[in-house]
């Protein structure tokens, strides 16, 4: 493929159902033949099982830190969607680009792979440096072995951008992210003679009032932060199972939950709460009746949240790159939190908007694409003249 147009290299992109559940390698063998085609190596980052990889790649200098081009290589399923067009093949219908990924976020490594053979050919003074992860979508969990390795080296990046579809407006910042689960067990007993049971069910519904407790407290007034929206951290519920039959007093329950936390605030400290609740309110009557009673807590995933500095130099950068110092949020997650507790402050910006993101039809339009590939020449521009 000889110097490929970003929409071509989308539907390359697309072709590849890297749904989290399954492997990405092929598409990061591609991705990595690619690259071997104009003279840039790159290293993988593997799971434990070999399936799934990280792929990160350097042009230009390394004797010196740089920018990384940031972004995640699998997307959400498509099951029980009701799509319009072959979520894996990419359809163009009045300037929009429709698959699944193409705005979440496989149009931003398409325009970063056609910026490629210019990047190589230019005389840069900072190095670009491109990382694509797998796993983001169920808990930012691939990026993490990547970020673990750049953290040992001399000339770790000073910069990230995550190419997260913003619709191109420059982003410092975002909710960091806790999703926990709630085992109760209680014991089991004909319902005729519930008092002598312990209903699980009944205590799960109380630790999620409690939680709805907690909730209320974070969204009054003295806890927002206006840069976000909603503008205080959250706390909800998505997931119970429980029961077997009506006439059985339950022994088992458990629950999903999450906590959208504002930067700055410990999510943690939810979970920390709840579980003395259970420990100080619940259990003691609960085991009064059934000593084998308990009620544990692990959690499921987590990833910090972002707030890069207006001032910083990642800043600058931004709004060299986009234009514009109107500096925004989003109410998504990122790896930016991840990119920035290891050192390497980051910003987010990307073609394409969320909310085409995780739906039927998703979609970028052709415009964003375009305008993506005119930031990233921009960025090379500053990587060759970065005074």
């Amino acid at each position: 493929m000889n110097e490929p147009t970003s929409r071509a290299l989308l539907e390359r992109l697309i072709g590849f159902a890297t749904v989290s559940r399954d492997s990405n390698l092929e598409l990061i063998d591609f991705i990595r033949e690619y690259l071997a085609g104009f003279g840039v190596a790159s290293e993988l980052f593997h799971n434990a099982e070999g399936t799934k990889a990280n792929l990160f790649a350097t042009i230009g200098p390394t004797d010196r830190g740089g920018v990384v081009l940031s972004g995640h290589t699998d997307v959400v399923p498509v099951d029980g969607q009701a799509w319009t067009v072959d979520p894996f093949r990419l359809t163009e219908r009045d300037g929009r680009l429709y698959g699944r990924g193409t705005a979440d976020m496989k149009g931003f490594i398409a325009c970063v792979l056609a910026a490629v053979p210019s990047l190589v050919e230019r005389p840069l003074q900072v190095p670009v440096h491109l990382a694509f992860s797998y796993d983001e979508e169920v808990g930012c969990i691939g990026v993490r072995s990547m970020l673990a390795e750049l953290e040992k080296r001399p000339h770790k990046p000073t910069l990230c951008l995550i190419g997260e579809p913003t619709e191109l407006k420059p982003v410092l910042g975002h909710k960091g992210k806790l999703a926990m689960r709630c085992e109760v067990h209680g014991a089991a007993c004909h319902s005729a003679y519930a008092p002598y049971g312990v209903n699980a069910i009944e205590y799960a519904a109380r630790l999620i009032g409690h939680l709805g407790d907690i909730g209320a407290r974070l969204a009054q007034p003295e806890h927002h932060d206006a840069r976000f929206d909603p503008p205080f951290s959250t706390v909800q519920t998505g997931v119970i199972k429980g029961g077997r039959a009506l006439n059985i007093v339950p022994a088992e329950c458990e629950f999903d939950f999450e906590v959208r936390a504002l930067p700055g605030f410990d999510a943690q400290s939810v979970a920390d709460e709840l579980q003395s609740y259970a420990a100080e309110q619940l259990l003691p009557k609960m085991q009064a009746v059934s000593a084998a009673s308990d009620i544990r807590l692990h959690a499921l995933s987590a990833y910090p949240g972002l707030a890069t500095p207006p001032e910083s130099e990642a800043a600058r950068l931004l709004t060299r790159l986009c234009g514009s110092s109107d500096f925004g949020t989003v109410a998504f997650g990122t790896e930016g939190g991840l990119f920035d507790g290891a050192g390497i402050p980051t910003v987010v910006c990307g073609p394409g908007s969320m909310d085409q993101g995780h739906k039927p039809d998703e979609f970028v339009s052709v415009e964003q694409l375009n305008g993506c590939d005119a930031m990233l020449q921009r960025l090379a521009d500053y990587l060759c003249d970065p005074a």
